[in-house]
């Protein structure tokens, strides 16, 4: 599982961004970091032409941009013809019911590689009450493993519940991530860059696949390895009490620096 992050730097995934104006220079950054290409769009007239060379393609609804509901649901729709993976990304879903609405018309339309999102997002979907404000999930660190494969047998997909301890289950495993720091809530942005890492990761997975050198059923370890990125990372960083600014300029390195051995000497995966 932790070799994958060699192997997104040898193959350089395209990974196509259908994202929210506040943190796309974060995700292309963290694109890079990692070792893979970003590329953003919202051009309604290239979609066919640029989901068709694109390793994974990630569609986040952070901003809600009336006029680019469509344009997400013809990239993903795009997605799915090309057999690309695509990934979501429904910020805020239980923040309003256009937000509902939408997610649900996604999932409806589009078959999604990737769910993900905090817990209380994930909660929503699978029609639980939430406690959560805005795009903000108040979690209190509960076991969520039962719902989160309820969920992902619901939508047939991988489903990604980030919190004080990450949940990742494609309906049968769970796999639980216990890196992280409360600092990452302190930015804008570290979900949405999870959602670039798990884009490029399943962009590198599904290159390898198709080449015949992984199996099938590892596509849940890779999802899981892009969560494990950015809360190791940030764990890495979170030390002497440093200031925000700081966090995230050394959030952008530790990924970038991030290695095997570092993995298997911090990782603390279940």
């Amino acid at each position: 599982m932790y070799e994958l992050i060699n192997k997104v730097k040898e193959v350089n995934p395209l990974v196509l961004h259908y994202t929210n104006e506040v943190t796309i220079n974060d995700c292309a950054n963290i694109t890079l970091a990692i070792g893979a290409s970003p590329l953003m769009s919202y051009s309604d007239e290239e979609v066919e032409e640029i989901v068709s060379i694109a390793s994974a393609v990630v569609i986040n609804i952070g901003t809600m941009n009336s006029s680019r509901l469509d344009l997400f649901i013809k990239a993903g729709k795009a997605a799915n013809k090309y057999n690309k993976p695509v990934v979501l990304d429904p910020v805020g879903v239980f923040a309003t019911k256009t937000r509902t609405d939408f997610t649900n018309n996604l999932l409806n339309e589009i078959k999604f590689d990737v769910v993900k999102g905090n817990i209380a997002e994930i909660k929503s979907i699978g029609g639980l009450d939430v406690r959560g404000q805005g795009v903000d999930s108040f979690d209190d660190g509960e076991d969520i493993s039962e719902v989160i494969k309820k969920v992902a047998k619901k939508l047939d997909t991988i489903v990604v519940a980030t919190g004080k301890v990450d949940f990742i289950s494609d309906g049968y495993r769970v796999i639980k991530i216990n890196n992280g720091t409360t600092k990452l809530k302190s930015i804008t942005g570290t979900g949405c860059m999870t959602g670039s890492l798990i884009g490029s990761y399943l962009g590198t997975f599904d290159t390898l696949m198709k080449l015949g050198q992984v199996l099938k059923d590892k596509k849940v370890e890779a999802v899981a390895m892009g969560v494990l990125t950015m809360g190791l990372s940030g764990e890495l960083v979170d030390v002497n009490n440093i200031a925000i600014g700081s966090f995230k300029e050394k959030l952008m390195n530790n990924v970038y620096e991030l290695n095997v051995d570092k993995l298997k000497e911090f990782g603390r995966v279940e």
